[in-house]
């Protein structure tokens, strides 16, 4: 699903978090980074983690909101 989103977004995708604030992930394959408002990043370790309320993006550090 995030490859897919990638692909279509010309080399990124734009994700919402629970609390609607945007982050940005760019990348292909099992190399993929994410990046928040105030310009952290983190690699996605897991990708499309699928639950019952949403999808999970598992990440190897913690990203602040704004």
């Amino acid at each position: 699903m995030l490859d897919q989103q990638i692909a279509t977004g010309g080399g990124k995708a734009v994700l919402k978090t629970v609390q609607g604030e945007p982050l940005i992930v760019q990348g292909t394959g099992k190399n993929l980074m994410v990046t928040d408002e105030k310009g952290g990043t983190a690699h996605i370790t897991i990708a499309d983690v699928y639950q019952s309320n949403g999808v999970i993006q598992v990440v190897d550090k913690v990203l602040m909101p704004n």
